[in-house]
């Protein structure tokens, strides 16, 4: 007798940081079971994944329960089959909608295989467009689909084209008011919408402010000036007028060393300090420099003077374990080198003891990019020595890389092109351990900002 699989995704639309109960019934008892996700993103490249399970006593597959006995990911995860996608093409890196507010659809297809001990071949996939259930004809097949999505309902959007910035403001449903984020890139440059859509989903007025490789932006980010940014949070104060006065910063890479170095500078305009991967240090220009400048040219200028940074007059920095390790090449490698030179390590480091706020860092040991889990603790270090009189605290993922986003986006990109640059290294990591440090990292930023809300509205007295 043939079982009747059906398949069900729950829930079928919601955030993207939403995890996914996937589960088969009506299986034959220790049936193989196959899913199959495929999913159209950016550019509409489809990246997939699959995962083989053996069905319990019941006939049943849960994938929040279960571990596949093979496929494209290993160990119990809801979400694997979304973590451990890769692209058909082969070498797409964008995952997330173009535009961020359309939706990302994902169609899993489950088919029944042999039962233990028993082969029987794999029936037909059900034709294209047939889901949500049984599909007619085809008894062990079932297919369904889930829609993630970026933005809530009610998140508007508006381009940001006025005194001088250039960015995307997100707001959240309702007339608020609601406490704010700025986020900002890293040395990839652009607007990070997708983090913006998605801060704004969960109750904050986030404008993602682009300062290179944008509209009307230099293309490099060799000699930005700091009051750039400092404009952005009068803009943003000015526009939104935050709950509570609150402006947290959102950084990532590049970014989280240009927030901590934000908070220095400005500590009043300042509440809140998230460094996704940062550094304690002011670095050059590096991957994303102008060419006429080159690497070891300055990135930030304050008053129109550049600051000095790691590389500058270090007596021990080297770009060649970088330059002429074996492949994939890391950039943390050459960072090292730079740390050697006590000195050059003082004049270049983060003053953030002057930062007003608390502060967030999220970092990974296997950092390919550079060593953000030391730098971190050089933060806190720095921090703890003076007395900070807010909360500080420290993630540090195990065998995660670079790449840190938030949950439920394919991890399994680890090798790429710089966006600027175009030399190819590793943001290190493995996919398992870069979409436990995704999933963890997003809770704890929602738990630690929520506190710095209340903590900011406790100390104006207001409720």
């Amino acid at each position: 007798m043939t079982s009747s699989l059906i398949l069900t995704a729950t829930p079928a639309d919601a955030l993207i940081d939403v995890p996914r109960h996937l589960v088969v019934r009506g299986a034959a008892p220790g049936a193989t079971v196959t899913l199959t996700a495929r999913t159209a993103r950016a550019g509409g490249v489809v990246w997939h994944a699959e995962a083989t399970f053996v069905a319990d006593a019941d006939g049943v597959v849960d994938a929040s329960r279960d571990a596949p006995v093979s496929g494209s990911y290993h160990g119990v995860s809801a979400m694997g089959l979304i973590w451990s996608q890769v692209p058909e093409d082969g070498k797409s890196r964008e995952v997330f909608p173009q535009p961020v507010m359309a939706p990302l659809v994902t169609t899993v297809v489950a088919r029944a295989g042999h039962q233990t001990g028993h082969q029987a071949s794999y029936q037909a996939e059900p034709p294209a467009g047939q889901e949500g259930g049984r599909v007619a004809g085809l008894s062990s097949s079932s297919s369904v689909s889930f829609t993630q999505r970026l933005a809530a309902d009610g998140v508007t959007r508006r381009e940001v084209r006025e005194d001088g910035l250039v960015g995307t403001l997100y707001l959240p449903p309702g007339d608020g008011p609601h406490p704010a984020v700025m986020i900002l890139n890293g040395s990839g440059g652009g607007i990070n919408e997708p983090r913006a859509a998605l801060y704004a989903s969960h109750g904050y007025a986030a404008l993602a402010l682009g300062y290179f490789k944008g509209p009307g932006l230099p293309d490099y980010i060799s000699n930005t000036p700091l009051e750039y940014f400092a404009k952005g949070m009068d803009w943003l104060r000015r526009t939104v007028r935050p709950a509570h006065d609150f402006v947290a910063l959102s950084g990532q890479s590049r970014g989280g060393e240009l927030v901590l170095l934000l908070g220095a500078t400005f500590p009043d305009a300042v509440s809140a300090v998230i460094g996704y991967v940062p550094s304690a240090l002011i670095h050059s220009a590096q991957n994303a420099c102008d060419p006429a400048i080159g690497r070891e040219g300055p990135t930030w200028l304050l008053d129109g003077k550049p600051l000095p940074h790691i590389w500058e007059n270090n007596r021990t920095a080297s770009w060649a374990p970088f330059d002429e390790g074996p492949p994939p090449h890391r950039h943390a490698k050459a960072m090292l080198t730079a740390l050697d030179d006590p000195e050059a390590v003082e004049r270049a480091r983060i003053p953030v003891e002057k930062i007003r706020g608390p502060v967030m860092l999220l970092s990974a040991e296997d950092d390919g990019s550079w060593p953000s889990s030391r730098y971190s603790r050089m933060v806190t270090e720095r921090l703890a020595a003076h007395g900070h009189p807010y909360a500080v605290e420290h993630l540090d993922f195990d065998h995660a890389g670079h790449a840190i986003v938030f949950p439920y986006v394919p991890t399994t990109q680890l090798v790429y092109a710089h966006p600027v640059s175009g030399k190819i290294s590793t943001g290190g990591g493995e996919p398992y351990a870069n979409a436990i440090a995704d999933e963890r990292s997003w809770t704890a930023v929602q738990a630690f900002l929520a506190r710095a809300v209340a903590e900011r509205a406790q100390s104006q007295g207001q409720s």
